[in-house]
């Protein structure tokens, strides 16, 4: 049966896919900006869920994926720190300045996982040519890659997975991810992907009855103060459902 991948942003989240029958989570923080390594609390919390692998993002930012030498010498530590809390996987993507996977940190922390699996993600759909990405991360000892095809979502990018499928060979896992639901999923899997990787999002408004919209804290128009990122188990139990 395929795999699949919860892209959580709580251990909260993570129970909700071990409840649901998911197989795998990915342990982030900061849904705005695409996912950034979780705190360390959120780690341990989040590897206490049973019958549940997790993968730990190791993002230390938002924004490009041109990490400068202290920034890589954080995510050689958080890998650490997630093979030390007992993380079935580390999720990262590191480029160089000209599009192409930076081959030799991606080696490096591939080698600093240890027994820990190592995915790729969707760095992977922002550089040039993503033929010649793949072969480099099977070269760097990755074990798979999360990609929407080079495109904003899978759906969209579904021709170019399936050629990178057939380019995988076995060599590396490919796992669709971006825009993933309910009524697509079937589709994709049908691309010969080893994975499905989504996040089933529902806004959760804030309890709070006093709300001072004068202020915003975090100072960027369109991101709410008063609502959260949180996981539709519904979705979830209807994508599992499609794929059974």
């Amino acid at each position: 049966m395929i795999e699949t991948e919860l892209c959580a942003f709580s251990p909260e989240a993570c129970r909700t896919a071990a409840r649901a029958g998911v197989t795998r989570a990915e342990l982030c923080a900061s849904p705005y900006e695409g996912g950034t390594t979780p705190s360390a609390a959120a780690i341990r919390l989040a590897r206490r869920v049973p019958n549940l692998r997790l993968s730990v993002m190791i993002r230390p930012r938002g924004g490009d994926f041109l990490y400068t030498d202290e920034e890589f010498r954080q995510m050689l530590e958080e890998v650490r720190f997630a093979r030390e809390c007992g993380a079935d996987c580390v999720v990262a993507g590191l480029l160089t300045p000209d599009g192409r996977v930076d081959e030799e940190r991606t080696a490096r922390l591939v080698a600093e996982a240890g027994g820990m699996e190592v995915t790729f993600h969707r760095a992977f759909d922002m550089t040039r040519d993503c033929t010649e990405a793949l072969e480099a991360l099977v070269r760097a000892g990755c074990r798979r890659v999360l990609t929407s095809g080079g495109r904003n979502t899978a759906p969209e990018g579904l021709e170019t997975i399936r050629t990178l499928v057939a380019a995988a060979a076995g060599r590396i896992e490919v796992m669709a991810g971006s825009g993933v639901r309910p009524a697509n999923v079937l589709k994709i899997a049908a691309a010969g992907v080893d994975a499905v990787h989504f996040s089933a999002r529902r806004t959760v408004e804030s309890r709070m009855r006093f709300r001072n919209g004068a202020v915003s804290m975090g100072g960027i128009a369109g991101i709410p103060e008063y609502a959260s990122v949180g996981t539709d188990e519904e979705t979830i139990r209807e994508i599992l459902r499609r794929l059974a």
